[in-house]
Parts: structure tokens; C-alpha cells; sequence
């Protein structure tokens, strides 16, 4: 069973850190595209950052971009997503999500997708 597992989120003081992580199991993920969207409370999800688990360059959003990292371990099995200079309105429940498609990530069309991890930002 396919299994995409977030954590890592909380409330933190506008400015400050997070770091996401995304424990992937159930299958071998080196072909896939992984991802993190958020929905904010009354909005749509949306795209925050993509890249493939076996590297190279990332994709993000232009409302995170130079402050959020996504990066991946394969001894872990695990994404992340470190958040830095957060701003209140980065308060969002935080999904991963895989696909074996790198434009069906950015575009949110995924096979797999996590439960979301809860992320509130204070101002």
C-alpha cells in the first residue's frame, strides 16, 4: 500500500522556520515526480514547489519562491519542504503528492497524495 505520510507542521511567529518532511512508502519513488501543494481555509489548493526524487533542479511557486526549499533523501524515503521567512499568509493545511509526471505534479494532477499537515503562521 502506497503511503505518503506529512509532518512537521505547527504554529510558528511570522519569520521564523519549519521544515516539512514526507515519509513515502509502499513503492520505489526514484521515477517519480514529488510535490507540495497547500489550501488555505475557503481557497483552492495550490502548487507550492515540485522536483524529482532522484534530483536535480526544483520548480516552485512565485509566492515561495527564495524562501521555501524542497529537497529529497533517498536513504530516508522522505521529501521535504524547509519553509523560512514565513508570512501569515503561508497558513495553510501542507500536502505531498507524487506522480510519475513532472507536469502533472505542477499541475496537481497526482497519483498519490498525503493526509496534510497543518501549518499556521502568526503575526
Amino acid at each position: 500500500q502506497v503511503q505518503l505520510v506529512e509532518s512537521g507542521g505547527g504554529l510558528v511567529q511570522a519569520g521564523g522556520s519549519l521544515r516539512l518532511s514526507c515519509a513515502a512508502s509502499g513503492r520505489t519513488f526514484s521515477s517519480y515526480a514529488m510535490g507540495w501543494f497547500r489550501q488555505a481555509p475557503g481557497k483552492e489548493r495550490e502548487f507550492v514547489a515540485a522536483m524529482w526524487w532522484s534530483g536535480g533542479s526544483a520548480y516552485y511557486a512565485d509566492s515561495v519562491k527564495g524562501r521555501f526549499t524542497i529537497s529529497s533523501d533517498n536513504d530516508k524515503n522522505a521529501v521535504y519542504l524547509q519553509m523560512t521567512s514565513l508570512k501569515p499568509e503561508d497558513t495553510a493545511v501542507y500536502y505531498c503528492a507524487a506522480d510519475l509526471k513532472y507536469a502533472g505534479v505542477v499541475a496537481g494532477e497526482c497519483d498519490y497524495w498525503g493526509q496534510g499537515t497543518q501549518v499556521t503562521v502568526s503575526s
